[in-house]
């Protein structure tokens, strides 16, 4: 993709020290997110009424839609419990979708199960249904039904006075519940829709009227023909884009080794970048940012890693 910087209008939010660079080159969303965050922090993160009027003053020369970094994740179904310890290999990806479901619209994200048939459909999470709470006692699993409500709340009312919405692992879970249920029912199993292609947790939404309106169209456009509000559109069309920047800290870390294999050479690059690999993955274990990149600070001889020189006591 050949994109000119020189091209590209920038400004400084000042809520948040951000930097919002516009890119009149028209590609896809894949190709924006993947120029984004090779060159700047990634696409567009818009978490505020703040950064819309910032965009907006920036936005005179976009032809209606720029892509920013919202995309609806279809795949990302899952349920209310996420305690690992409750599922074996395999049991969390359990699904019985009746033919031809989900169809993942942006309007239906939770899941409710027919006592006629067994099977599973997507629904709007604000219909009113029963639900499906369960308690955990052991290996023994009890289920629970409630009056009719919505989803959010049942999960609410689920995890106050239970174990949570009830978790569904394998068919004869599945039967269990439906031989007790009377009629459609919320289970837990819901999609956390649209998404920040930073992966940023912000809820904050600015659609146009009636948008997002289909299910085909999976990523969104800041329309400038509407003040900057929203709209989806399909992840395949050439738009213009978004990038921003964050202002990157940089911090050492004295890193300490105890050698317990006398063959290994602590400056090998294949060994201090499979050293890197392992860090990182402990890093996101621990829920800190994807985004932090590591790397080696070489000392004034080219070398890493040094051996200490063991302290003797004093006689």
């Amino acid at each position: 993709m050949n994109v000119c910087v020189s091209t590209g209008l920038s400004a400084v939010s000042s809520h948040a020290g951000r930097q919002y660079h516009f890119f009149y080159e028209k590609v896809t969303f894949d190709e924006a997110q993947r120029y984004c965050r090779e060159k700047y922090t990634d696409l567009a993160t818009v978490d505020s009424m703040e950064v819309v009027t910032l965009l907006n003053s920036m936005g005179g020369y976009v032809d209606v839609l720029a892509w920013i970094g919202l995309y609806d994740d279809v795949d990302s179904w899952s349920w209310s419990l996420s305690d690992t310890s409750f599922y074996k290999p395999g049991e969390t990806e359990f699904r019985r979708w009746e033919s031809g479901a989900p169809q993942n619209t942006s309007w239906k994200r939770c899941t409710k199960i027919s006592s006629a048939t067994g099977y599973w459909t997507e629904s709007e999470c604000s219909t009113l249904l029963s639900a499906v709470c369960f308690d955990v006692s052991g290996l023994n699993v009890t289920y629970i039904y409630t009056q009719a409500m919505t989803w959010n709340e049942a999960q609410s009312y689920c995890r106050t006075n239970h174990k949570d919405l009830a978790s569904v692992r394998n068919e004869a879970e599945n039967q269990q519940i439906r031989d007790q249920v009377g009629t459609n029912y919320w289970i837990g199993l819901s999609r956390e829709s649209w998404k920040w292609s930073d992966r940023s947790d912000s809820s904050f939404r600015h659609w146009s009227d009636n948008e997002p309106d289909t299910t085909m169209k999976t990523c969104a456009a800041a329309n400038f023909y509407k003040s900057g509000k929203w709209a989806d559109a399909g992840c395949g069309w050439e738009l213009q884009f978004i990038c921003y920047r964050q202002p990157v800290s940089m911090q050492v870390i004295k890193v300490r080794l105890q050698k317990s294999n006398s063959d290994v050479d602590l400056n090998d690059r294949a060994f201090l970048d499979e050293l890197l690999v392992k860090m990182k993955k402990e890093m996101r274990d621990k829920g800190l940012d994807d985004n932090i990149q590591l790397s080696w600070k070489k000392q004034a001889d080219g070398q890493v890693f040094h051996k200490e020189e063991e302290k003797r006591d004093e006689l």
